[in-house]
C-alpha cells in the first residue's frame, strides 16, 4: 500500500537560528510585561490611583506585577538553560544557504539589525562583498580575477540580500546587473549588509570596503560602477562622502552610479512611523506603546528623510518648511543616473509627491527638493521614469535593463 502522507518541507530555519532566535524571545518577554504593567497603571492614573514609580503599579496589583516579572524572567532562563543543554552547532554564517532562509535573516536584519548588533546576536549580517555567491575572500582572491578589471557593484535594499537582485518577469529570470555585465564586460560583485544599521554607518563600512577591494585586487582596478537599488543607493552615497572626507583612493575609479528607486528624500511609509511615534504621547494611555514603535531600526528610521551623513549632525527635528539634514550633491566626476517607477499611466502632482512605485514618490526617487541646496542634479537625459510600475517590479523591469545597457555602453 502506497503511503499517501504528504510530507511536511524542511524549515528554513536551523537550529543555530533558533537558538540565536529564542535569545531575542527572552530579552523581549521582560519588555512585553513591561509594557503590559504600563498601560495598567496609566488607567489606574486616570482613576485617580498612584503607583510605585512611572509606570508601575502599587498594591496587590504591583504585587501580582512583580510575580509576572519573576515568571518572565524564570521562563527566560529556563530557555536560555534548554538552550545550553542542547548539542553545539555551527554559528549561522558556517550554515549551508539557502534563498528561503537568507530572505528571511534578510527581513530580520532589516527591521532588528541594530538591535541584533548591540545583543550580539549571531544572526546580525556583517557587510561582505560577494562574488558567484561566494564571500570575498582577501587572502585566497578567486583566480578568474581580471588584471585590468571593470566592476559592477550591485548593492540591494532595505530587508534584502544581494540574492534577491534575481527576479522574474513574466516567468524569465532577470538579473539587471548580470546582463549588463555580460553585454558589456563588467565583472558583477556584490554586496551583503545589515540594512537595520544607520545608513552613514553602511556607507562607512562600504568606503573602508571599496578601499581594501582596491588595495587585493591582483593587477589595476580600472573601474567602478555602482548600481543601488532603494536603499542601496543611499548606502553608495554615504560611502563616496565617507571616502572623500577620509581621502580614499577608490573615488577615483568610480565612473558611474545608477540609483534604482532610491528614495534621496525620504520615503512615506517610514514618515509615517515617525508621526504614528510622535501622537502616541498624546494621551497616558498610549504613551507606552511610544517604546513599541520605536522598535523600528536606525536604517529604517534614516528612511524618513533618506538621511546619508552621520546622524549626530542632523538631530533637529524636522519642520514642514525646513529640511533638517546636510545637504550633500552628487559625487563630481561621476556620471549619475536616476530611474524612478510610478504605478500611474502619466506624470502627475499627484503621483510624483503621493503615489510614486507605492513605496518612494517620483520626486524622491528623481532628487527633486524645494529647497535649491538639497536638489540632486541629474542631468534630464540621465533620467527614465517608468509608469505602470511598483518598486519590486524595477528589479524586473525589460524597459530598466534596456535602459541600463544604453546607459552604460554610451559611457563605455
Amino acid at each position: 500500500m502506497t503511503d499517501t502522507t504528504e510530507k511536511s518541507p524542511p524549515s528554513s530555519w536551523h537550529l543555530s537560528d533558533i537558538r540565536e532566535l529564542a535569545h531575542l524571545l527572552t530579552l523581549a518577554l521582560p519588555a512585553a510585561v513591561q509594557l503590559t504593567e504600563a498601560v495598567h497603571q496609566a488607567v489606574l492614573s486616570g482613576m485617580g490611583l498612584k503607583g510605585r514609580d512611572e509606570g508601575k503599579t502599587a498594591g496587590i496589583t504591583g504585587l501580582v506585577y512583580k510575580g509576572v516579572h519573576g515568571a518572565a524572567n524564570t521562563l527566560g532562563s529556563g530557555i536560555n538553560h534548554l538552550l545550553s543543554r542542547l548539542p553545539a552547532t555551527p554559528p549561522p554564517h558556517q550554515i549551508p544557504e539557502t534563498p528561503k532562509r537568507a530572505a528571511l535573516i534578510a527581513t530580520l536584519n532589516g527591521v532588528l539589525g541594530d538591535k541584533l548588533v548591540e545583543h550580539h546576536n549571531a544572526l546580525a549580517t556583517p557587510m561582505t562583498l560577494r562574488y558567484q555567491g561566494q564571500l570575498l575572500d582577501w587572502q585566497a582572491m578567486p583566480k578568474d580575477l581580471p588584471r585590468e578589471g571593470r566592476v559592477l557593484l550591485m548593492i540591494h535594499g532595505l530587508c534584502m540580500n544581494d540574492l534577491q537582485w534575481q527576479t522574474e518577469h513574466q516567468g524569465k529570470p532577470v538579473n539587471h546587473g548580470e546582463q549588463v555585465a555580460a553585454a558589456l564586460g563588467y565583472l558583477p560583485l556584490y554586496l551583503r549588509y545589515n540594512s537595520g544599521l544607520p545608513i552613514a554607518q553602511n556607507g562607512q563600512q562600504l568606503a573602508l570596503l571599496l578601499e581594501q577591494l582596491l588595495a587585493h585586487w591582483p593587477g589595476d582596478l580600472k573601474e567602478i560602477t555602482i548600481m543601488g537599488y532603494s536603499m542601496g543607493g543611499l548606502v553608495a552615497r554615504s560611502a563616496c562622502h565617507h571616502a572623500s572626507e577620509a581621502g580614499l583612493s577608490w573615488p577615483a575609479r568610480l565612473a558611474n552610479l545608477i540609483f534604482l528607486g532610491t528614495p534621496h528624500h525620504g520615503a512615506p511609509l517610514e514618515h509615517a512611523g515617525h508621526w504614528l511615534e510622535q501622537l502616541l504621547p498624546v494621551t497616558p494611555y498610549s504613551m507606552p506603546f511610544v517604546k513599541l514603535a520605536r522598535i523600528r531600526s536606525q536604517g529604517i528610521r534614516d528612511l524618513r528623510h533618506g538621511k546619508v551623513i552621520d546622524a549626530s549632525r542632523n538631530n533637529r527635528e524636522f519642520t514642514i518648511r525646513r529640511d533638517p539634514r546636510q545637504p550633500l550633491p552628487l559625487p563630481s566626476g561621476v556620471a549619475c543616473f536616476a530611474i524612478a517607477g510610478t504605478t500611474s499611466a502619466k506624470r502627475t502632482l499627484l503621483a510624483e509627491r503621493l503615489i510614486g512605485d507605492g513605496l518612494v514618490p517620483l520626486r524622491s526617487a528623481l532628487g527633486l527638493h524645494r529647497e535649491r541646496a538639497h536638489q540632486l542634479d541629474f542631468p534630464p537625459e540621465h533620467t527614465l521614469i517608468v509608469y505602470r510600475t511598483t518598486h519590486m517590479a524595477l528589479l524586473g523591469s525589460p524597459e530598466v535593463g534596456a535602459q541600463l545597457l544604453d546607459w552604460l555602453d554610451d559611457a563605455r
